[in-house]
C-alpha cells in the first residue's frame, strides 16, 4: 500500500512539473497566450472559448465585425477585465495593472487636459514610468519636434494620433496595443501612420497587436492576423497563407448595371456596385465578355484580398 501511494505521489509531481515546464516554454515562446478564454456580460457572450497565441516580436492584427469581442479581448490583455474562465498570459504573466510598465496602449481617442501643450503631455506621461524611451528617439520616431509648443486641442487628426502613439511608446514597452489607430484619418495621414508602425517594427524587441476595419492596413502591416466573430476564433495565420487556403484563381468583376453572361446568373455576388466572381480561367471569361461586346474598361481582374476573405468568413450582413 505504501508503494502505491509513493507511485501516486510521483505521478502527481510528474504531472505538476510537466505543467510547469509547459508553462515556462510557452512563456518563452509567446508574448500572448490565450487558452479557452471566456467572458460574459449580462447574458451576452463577448469572448467564447478563445484560444490564441501571439509570437514575440510580431505585428498581429485582431479583426472581426462590430461586437465580435475584439475590444473585450484587448481589455483582458491589459487587465481592465477579468475572464470568467480560461487562462491568459501576457509577457509570461497573468494580465494585471502591474504589467503597465511593460505595455503601451493607444485607444481610438486619447483625452488630454485642456490647454496642455504637446511637450507638457509628454512630460506628464513620462512621470508615470521608471523606464523611458530616449526623448530624442521618441520625438524623431513620431515626427513631433515641430509640434512641441502646440496646444493639444489644436492638433489635426493625424497629429493627435502621432502624439497618442508617442504617449503609448514613452515607456519603451515590450507589448504595444493599438485599437483602430487610424480610424477617421485621411489617406495621407493613414499612410504616414503606417510608416511609423514600420519604423517601430524595425526597432526590434516589440510585439504589436492592433485592431482595424481597414483591410489594406492589415495587408500593409500584419505578420499574422486572427478573425474573431461572436467571440469565437474563426481563422488565424499569415495574410497570404490564409488567402491561398480560401481562394483559388482570380476575382473578376463588372458594374452591376451591366447584363451578366447567362452562365453567371445566380452565381455572382454584388458589392459596392459591382458583380464579382472567382475563376481560374480568365481567358475563357474574356472571350465570353468579348462576344457580348462588353467594354474591357468595365472589367476588373485581381487577386482576392482580405476584404473578400473577411466577408467570406463573417458574412455580408450589416453589424451595428
Amino acid at each position: 500500500m505504501q508503494f502505491f501511494f509513493v507511485c501516486l505521489a510521483a505521478a502527481w509531481l510528474g504531472a505538476w512539473y510537466t505543467d510547469k515546464l509547459k508553462s515556462a516554454i510557452e512563456t518563452l515562446m509567446f508574448a500572448v497566450n490565450l487558452d479557452r478564454l471566456c467572458k460574459r456580460f449580462a447574458g451576452v457572450v463577448a469572448v467564447d472559448d478563445l484560444s490564441l497565441t501571439i509570437n514575440e516580436g510580431e505585428c498581429f492584427a485582431l479583426l472581426g465585425p462590430n461586437g465580435a469581442g475584439k475590444t473585450t479581448t484587448m481589455e483582458i490583455l491589459v487587465g481592465l477585465q477579468q475572464p470568467d474562465s480560461g487562462k491568459a498570459r501576457v509577457l509570461g504573466q497573468r494580465p494585471s495593472k502591474s504589467l503597465a510598465e511593460r505595455m503601451g496602449v493607444q485607444l481610438q481617442t486619447t483625452m488630454l487636459p485642456d490647454h496642455l501643450r504637446v511637450a507638457e503631455a509628454l512630460d506628464l506621461f513620462a512621470g508615470f514610468y521608471r523606464r523611458l524611451m530616449p526623448r530624442d528617439q521618441l520625438l524623431s520616431l513620431c515626427s513631433l519636434e515641430p509640434l512641441l509648443d502646440k496646444n493639444c486641442r489644436s492638433l489635426s487628426g493625424g497629429q493627435r494620433q502621432r502624439l497618442a502613439l508617442a504617449l503609448a511608446l514613452i515607456n519603451d514597452p515590450e507589448l504595444l496595443l493599438l485599437d483602430e489607430p487610424t480610424a477617421g484619418l485621411d489617406p495621407q495621414a493613414r499612410h504616414h501612420f503606417w510608416q511609423l508602425i514600420r519604423e517601430i517594427k524595425k526597432l526590434g524587441g516589440k510585439t504589436i497587436i492592433f485592431t482595424s476595419h481597414y483591410m489594406d492596413e492589415v495587408e500593409a502591416l500584419a505578420d499574422r492576423l486572427a478573425i474573431v466573430d461572436q467571440g469565437k476564433l474563426v481563422v488565424c495565420g499569415a495574410p497570404y497563407d490564409l488567402l491561398a487556403q480560401h481562394f483559388a484563381g482570380w476575382q473578376m468583376s463588372l458594374p452591376d448595371h451591366l447584363q451578366l453572361p447567362e452562365a453567371l446568373v445566380g452565381q455572382v455576388k454584388s458589392r459596392s456596385g459591382r458583380w464579382s466572381w472567382l475563376t481560374d480561367d480568365v481567358s475563357y471569361w474574356l472571350k465570353v465578355l468579348q462576344e457580348m461586346d462588353m467594354q474591357q474598361a468595365d472589367l476588373r481582374v485581381s487577386r482576392p484580398g482580405l476584404d473578400e476573405l473577411f466577408l467570406l468568413l463573417t458574412g455580408h450582413e450589416l453589424r451595428d
